[in-house]
């Protein structure tokens, strides 16, 4: 296993290696990767996603004679040499690349070199063949060719900011931007406009790290306290927001402003390893790493923690009953708005074996909704329920007319656990050396969807109290000690589940197994509505 990718591979499943029970499950998932790619559209329907604006529909332009090492089936790129593949990418006077080429190439060239290897090149490329390092250049020339580089730099720039986090990389864009804007004022003014555009976001990325740190040593500090004098917080979850609705609101909050913050290239980067072409070195040794991703991991499994220490801190039965609904009323609402990762996260909170056990609570409780919400969260076939009900979200998203209607935020650990089958089951590059290009053009598909849904501005009105409580509040792992970070996910008997955290006490399989959970009289409860 990668060594990048094993660290998030711990977080999900609390193994380094699959256990045997697994490989069958593993095997299913590598044959349906390979599947899924052998039929693949034509057209890539991840297209219709991006902005129409300087978008060719015309996806493959004749540029094969020009450019060898490419192979096409049926009007389709299949694969192509490494160095044929960066060629097709640079735009030349009467050729730019679709934009779905681009994605795609920007995305999985990764897996191969660093971003700043394949700006070099790219700027190499630029200037050689349209001889942008002639002292007396065709002004005439220039114009046509510069607003085609400058639109590759700016879609680079918007969709893969964080590569320019790297200083080689912002050396590059700064050198060929000058190459191509000498003695034009117009482009000038252009190349300051991208550039203020990228350091803008590059700030924001780093104001968000900052606060994520300050949130969580705020968050080890009033356990401390806590720790030291256990009455000084006397809140809990419903003294501060007694409406569920209101709170699946604000974790929705919470979930689309961490999405937002994960980049494209963050799912690839985990599956970076050396690559075997290259004898010198890994492709990332050295590379500026993002932790939006982990951050996000992170946040599911403290949200789960919360869930149960809620339950677990009153002493009465009757409050704890209360407790248990309050939060199925919440999960509820999670999955009406379409916020299905702080679903499962509550219903991996309510599975721990501390709340489980609870026999009297549960006694209590009407668990009718939970046993609705279990069953479309089932893990039975592949997660079947809960992909159904993510499509009619993902539809509902497509002809909506409000913000609102857009909303959807899927179980991320089982969107990583896809993307990870997907580049498991599928080689990168072909016996004669090629680059494997049907398998991006799919990976780009799954990336660039998840794209959209983080895109989306969350329409609820921002409640700080209540953020700051989810945030900030002390929460319980199972040594005592820490509020989550030495989290270990456990596995149910179906290959992956989630970031289920380890329990308090000593887990019952069967406790964490949901199938057993699952009434066969639900199966024909909506997918997109919970009443």
């Amino acid at each position: 296993m990668h060594t990048c990718f094993a660290e998030i591979i711990r977080k999900l499943t609390g193994r380094l290696l699959f256990p045997k029970h697994l490989e069958k499950l593993r095997a299913k998932h590598v044959f349906a990767a390979r599947e899924k790619v052998e039929r693949m559209p034509q057209t890539p329907p991840f297209a219709a996603m991006f902005d129409s604006s300087g978008y060719n529909r015309n996806l493959y332009q004749s540029k094969e004679d020009g450019c060898g090492g490419l192979y096409y089936h049926d009007n389709n790129l299949l694969s192509g040499s490494l160095e044929a593949l960066i060629q097709h990418l640079v735009p030349s006077v009467d050729y730019y690349p679709d934009r779905t080429y681009i994605f795609t190439f920007l995305l999985s060239s990764r897996l191969f070199m660093h971003p700043y290897e394949l700006m070099a090149k790219v700027c190499h490329l630029c200037i050689e063949q349209q001889r942008l390092s002639e002292p007396g250049q065709d002004k005439n020339r220039i114009r046509k060719i510069a607003p085609k580089i400058l639109q590759l730099l700016t879609e680079w720039t918007e969709t893969f900011p964080y590569d320019f986090r790297d200083e080689r990389m912002m050396r590059n864009l700064k050198e060929l931007a000058q190459r191509i804007t000498s003695g034009d004022e117009m482009y000038r003014k252009n190349v300051q406009q991208l550039l203020q555009n990228l350091l803008r976001k590059l700030a924001t990325v780093s104001q968000y790290e900052e606060v994520l740190a300050k949130i969580n040593a705020t968050s080890t500090d009033r356990l401390t306290v806590l720790k030291t004098k256990p009455q000084s917080i006397q809140r809990d979850i419903i003294t501060v927001c007694n409406d569920p609705y209101t709170l699946a609101q604000q974790l929705t909050h919470i979930e689309l402003e961490r999405l937002n913050y994960i980049g494209p290239e963050e799912f690839v980067q985990a599956f970076v390893q050396k690559d075997p072409l290259d004898n010198d070195k890994s492709c990332y040794g050295d590379r500026k790493k993002s932790r939006n991703l982990e951050a996000y991991v992170e946040w599911f499994n403290r949200l789960s923690y919360l869930v149960a220490t809620e339950i677990c801190m009153p002493v009465k039965k009757k409050h704890r009953a209360r407790v248990i609904e309050y939060f199925i009323d919440v999960a509820r609402e999670c999955f009406n708005i379409g916020n299905f990762n702080s679903l499962m996260a509550i219903i991996s909170g309510m599975n721990m074996s501390p709340v489980s056990r609870l026999k009297k609570t549960w006694a209590k409780v009407k668990t009718a909704k939970f046993d609705i919400l279990e069953h479309q969260m089932d893990p039975s076939s592949n997660f079947y329920n809960y992909r159904t009900a993510l499509r009619g979200a993902t539809q509902r998203s497509l002809t909506a007319h409000s913000n609102r209607e857009k909303i959807v935020i899927p179980f991320f650990s089982l969107l990583i656990k896809d993307i990870y089958f997907l580049n498991e089951g599928c080689a990168n590059r072909l016996p004669n050396g090629h680059v494997n290009f049907e398998k991006f053009w799919e990976l780009a598909k799954q990336v660039s969807e998840f794209m959209s849904w983080k895109q989306v501005e969350c329409p609820f009105e921002r409640d700080r109290k209540i953020l700051q409580y989810l945030l900030t509040i002390p929460v319980f792992s199972d040594d005592g000690k820490e509020p989550w970070n030495s989290c270990r996910s456990s596995v149910t008997g179906y290959c992956f589940v989630s970031v289920l955290v380890r329990p308090f006490l000593p887990l019952n399989k069967k406790e964490f197994d949901l199938k057993h959970l699952c009434l066969e009289s639900l199966k024909n409860a909506s997918p997109l509505q919970i009443r």
